[in-house]
């Protein structure tokens, strides 16, 4: 990586200063910087001022503008002011690792069962080099839930799938894996995770007192503990938990007054390992912070672990040895059920042949170039393409097929696979290129909170502000219409509602392209709140057949005398309508002729960059309507 591109923390390796030091000579340079950013920004929760990006990546402030200009144009970020947020259309990168590792498709539904029959919140993860990702997470809604994302990545050591993971590392990854904990004592690199306490060298007064300590400790395995030396370093297990905590090595002979390490979280991770590969499963008793406890077990495909499913709890419900005696026979039937689904699934994708859709990147690259000048990067452009190439059906790509998949030329595509194999995000073998788990880093973990209302507001607002008038987002709950996102004008005469404001659907445009949806609306108690307001259920079901076929509603004072209002529905992924926007006036503002002819245009087109939005933010995951 150039040396004015600080390295970016979260890698969860410690390999990063070497692998700096080798960059490819044919690695391309806005790629890795463009990437850089889009790593700082996920590291910032999704929002950093640009002179931030300029002092954390090291770049230049000009460089800064154009990789964010060059993002923003591509929809991956927004530019609000001197700030620099991630938006949901940078999901599709990590949607495509996703849908090429294919596990999310075939196995959310089991985790998503799992969890309400034992009413636990239950995870995917795969394996990361020495860390976890999560790709799914099923969670319950209760004052201390879960609050791990999916693509969030957590220390091996710290965590229940760690273990099972490590059963198939070599040499390298061991290696690897302490190096990582020898340069990050503090598990900074993780910042999901709190951090663990740095290990505390003392001197020999301390150090006597320690081994009082132990001394005493070792009196007591009869209460209930067990110690055991493993690779110089003693364990104290406690046998009523399976919980491991790390106690202090033997004395070195002739130490003197030199500084010795205290044990830290994970020191014990080898033997856990071990035990992991003994047992099949593996327990997490509170290594990430106080209270969290969680039991793994590894869902195998062709012999190979594919992911880990864990259940995850708080002391308050289950002690660890509580969530194994339990939950073990109920999760094994469940991970059963998952390998049965993968091995039925390889049996009927084997007999379908592999397509690569073509992409018009070529021609939207060169109308991008025209209109922004040498503010649009179009290599970093391209580089980002790439990692689109992969997807369903396609995981595994040669370089041709990358080439045609993207429209590039071989020579353009090579230089992007070569940069993203050295940033970790593609792996090489025989020619053929995989994605790997830390493409969901790129701003996957703080995206994937985001809710319908977070999605739609700067659409909304970019509306009002050409129209001058108020938009707003409501979903349908019962009868009624609850607003969720709101942008209002500053008008003395103006529409005053706030979010969260309930109102009756019937007499509302909102209210009524989403009754139009449901196969039985229901059309009971229709009160007059106006002279004008269809309270007849004949005549208001026809308005609704309209409003169906029409796509749109206009309800001119129904509601409230003198208000107009016109609104369009908001579509998820397969189709059904999931909320509403509506553009409301006065009636003096527009005539409803007016209203169908200049505001509908510009209210569908918001609608669908809404939805193309949603799609992308929802395509592995449900996205919270409020």
């Amino acid at each position: 990586m150039p040396s004015n591109v600080a390295p970016a923390p979260g890698t969860g390796t410690s390999s990063a200063a070497g692998a700096e030091a080798a960059v490819p000579a044919e690695a391309v340079t806005p790629l890795i910087r463009g990437i850089a950013v889009l790593r700082r920004l996920t590291d910032a929760d999704g929002v950093s001022s640009l002179s931030g990006l300029e002092r954390s990546t090291g770049l230049a402030r000009s460089t800064v503008d154009r990789i964010t200009a060059t993002l923003a144009r591509r929809g991956y970020v927004r530019l609000d002011g001197r700030d620099a947020v991630l938006a949901p259309r940078l999901m599709e990168l990590g949607n495509a690792y996703l849908a090429a590792l294919r596990l999310p498709r075939l196995l959310d539904a089991h985790a998503d069962a799992l969890a309400d029959e034992l009413d636990e919140s239950v995870s995917l993860a795969v394996g990361d080099q020495d860390g976890i990702r999560f790709i799914h997470q099923a969670t319950r809604r209760r004052a201390m839930s879960l609050s791990f994302r999916i693509g969030d990545l957590l220390p091996a050591e710290r965590t229940a799938p760690g273990p099972l993971f490590a059963t198939e590392w070599g040499d390298r990854e061991w290696a690897r894996w302490r190096e990582r904990r020898a340069a990050d004592p503090e598990d900074r690199g993780f910042p999901a995770v709190p951090a663990r306490s740095r290990p505390i060298e003392y001197g020999e007064d301390d150090r006597n007192d320690e081994q009082d300590r132990i001394g005493a400790s070792r009196t007591n395995s009869k209460n209930g503990t067990d110690l055991t030396v493993t690779k110089g370093l003693t364990v104290r297990r406690d046998l009523t938990v399976g919980k491991s905590l790390a106690a202090d090595g033997p004395e070195k002979p002739g130490a003197g007054r030199s500084a010795r390490r205290l044990p830290a979280l994970g020191d014990d991770f080898e033997q856990r390992t071990a035990e992991a590969r003994e047992a099949g499963w593996a327990l997490d008793d509170q290594l990430i912070e106080p209270g969290l406890v969680a039991l793994s077990m590894p869902v195998r495909e062709a012999g190979r672990i594919a992911c880990v499913v864990s259940v995850v709890s708080h002391t308050s419900r289950h002690t660890a040895a509580d969530l194994r005696d339990t939950l073990l026979p109920r999760l094994q039937e469940a991970v059963a059920a998952m390998e049965r689904e993968l091995r039925a699934a390889q049996h009927a994708e084997s007999a379908t042949p592999r397509t690569t859709a073509p992409s018009g990147l070529a021609v939207w690259t060169g109308a991008s170039k025209q209109e922004l000048g040498r503010e649009f990067i179009e290599s970093l452009a391209r580089g980002l393409t790439v990692i689109t190439a992969f997807g369903e059906g396609r995981a595994e790509l040669n370089l041709t097929e990358v080439a045609q998949a993207t429209g590039l030329a071989r020579a353009t595509a090579r230089r992007a696979l070569i940069t993203l194999e050295h940033l970790g995000y593609v792996t090489a073998h025989d020619r053929v290129f995989r994605l790997t788990p830390r493409v969901l880093g790129l701003g996957f973990p703080p995206l994937s909170r985001t809710s319908l209302a977070e999605i739609a507001t700067p659409h909304l607002t970019e509306l009002s502000q050409r129209l001058h008038d108020s938009v707003s987002l409501a979903v349908l709950t019962g009868d009624e219409i609850q607003y969720t996102g709101r942008v209002s004008t500053s008008r003395v005469m103006s529409v005053h509602i706030t979010i969260g404001t309930r109102l009756p659907a019937y007499p509302t445009a909102l209210g009524r392209v989403m009754l139009a949806d449901l196969p039985e609306p229901p059309l009971t108690e229709l009160l007059p709140l106006t002279p004008r307001t269809i309270t007849d259920p004949a005549r208001l079901k026809a308005v609704l057949d309209r409003v169906r076929e029409e796509g749109y509603a206009l309800v001119d004072e129904e509601l409230e005398v003198g208000l107009r209002s016109v609104a369009v529905p908001v579509r998820e992924r397969g189709g059904r309508v999931v909320a509403a926007v509506n553009v409301a006036m006065h009636s003096s503002r527009r005539t409803p002729e007016e209203c169908v002819a200049e505001v509908l245009p510009e209210l569908r087109a918001t609608v669908g960059r809404i939805e193309e939005d949603l799609w992308v933010a929802g395509r592995f995951r449900r996205v919270p309507r409020t």
